[in-house]
């Protein structure tokens, strides 16, 4: 399903290439993730959701171009913040290859992750529609709480648990949730189906991130395109790490300190694979798949509704 609508995603972008033209270093830099071999996923949910709002609202198959828009910003927007995360993580691969801040340095690497995100508010600001600026503007903030959410931690269980869960929708579930509102507000009129599109993108969001979290822990490297036990190395706890904390109660002070002694990671990953971890966060993401389908489904029966359903079981069964 991912390669046509790669394509899709290459077309589309020609159409802002000239906002990615500058120095050309800068452009190589940009071209070197915009290279169309990504999984396309959000442009692919952004599509597929505008196409399905609007046959619900007037049968209509056609993609508005300012819809076209919003699926090309919110994967500019997703690449910016992978350069800016990287830069923060120190990575040194992406998507199978090396990150920007390995081979073009830190500096370079922030200076190109802001320049992204400046050509998505260039062709945001072009669609001309103030509400749409509001909602993919409400992104950007949200990955940046995200990314100070990602700084902290909770003492208390059932508050870290939340804490998770917050970080999770705001770095990367807020994306999608709010692209597929947009895209809907601008193919119908009507406030439900827009909750409707909001409610898909976010739980599907949320799904997505939680099989990440569980592939760092059951994936291998090269199979992955990142390194495996990253989180841990970052000193972060994920769903596996939070549902293995229940029951192995030691690991609460690795939780604590960020897995920052010697033998910590090592010991935190034995304890999670040792655990039921892995499964109940597979379980929470299915949960969460459920609730998109059940949202979904409320829109008009069409080819895209039920892709939307079908794309929730390719979260739950990818390997990378």
């Amino acid at each position: 399903m991912s390669q046509p609508w790669g394509r899709t995603l290459k077309s589309e972008s020609s159409g802002l290439q000239e906002l990615l033209v500058s120095a050309a270093e800068l452009k190589e830099m940009c071209d070197y993730y915009f290279d169309g071999k990504g999984k396309a996923f959000r442009p692919m949910i952004v599509v597929l959701m505008a196409r399905a709002c609007n046959i619900h609202y007037n049968n209509s198959k056609e993609v508005q171009a300012s819809q076209r828009s919003v699926a090309i910003i919110a994967e500019m927007i997703h690449t910016a913040s992978l350069v800016h995360d990287d830069v923060i993580d120190d990575a040194n691969s992406r998507r199978g290859k090396k990150t920007l801040n390995q081979i073009w340095g830190e500096r370079k690497a922030v200076l190109a992750g802001d320049f992204i995100l400046s050509a998505a508010s260039v062709a945001l600001a072009r669609i001309g529609n103030t509400t749409i600026i509001s909602v993919l503007t409400q992104v950007i903030e949200d990955l940046v709480r995200g990314e100070f959410l990602q700084l902290g931690s909770k003492e208390n269980e059932n508050e870290r648990f939340a804490h998770y869960l917050e970080k999770t929708f705001k770095k990367t579930a807020s994306l999608i949730a709010n692209s597929c509102k947009a895209v809907s507000i601008l193919g119908c009129p009507d406030p439900k189906v827009h909750e409707i599109a909001y409610q898909y993108g976010k739980n599907v969001g949320i799904a997505f991130q939680l099989i990440d979290d569980v592939l760092d822990f059951t994936s291998c490297a090269d199979h992955l395109g990142k390194p495996t036990a990253a989180d841990l190395k970052l000193g972060l706890a994920t769903g596996p790490v939070l549902f293995a904390c229940r029951q192995f109660p030691e690991m609460n002070a690795m939780i604590m300190r960020r897995f920052s002694k010697p033998g910590d990671v090592e010991r935190a990953r034995k304890y999670v694979l040792q655990s039921d971890g892995v499964q109940q966060t597979t379980y929470l993401a299915q949960r969460y798949c459920h609730a998109a389908t059940r949202e979904i489904r409320k829109l008009r029966p069409s080819p895209e509704r039920e892709a939307l359903v079908h794309l929730t079981e390719m979260v739950l069964m990818r390997d990378k």
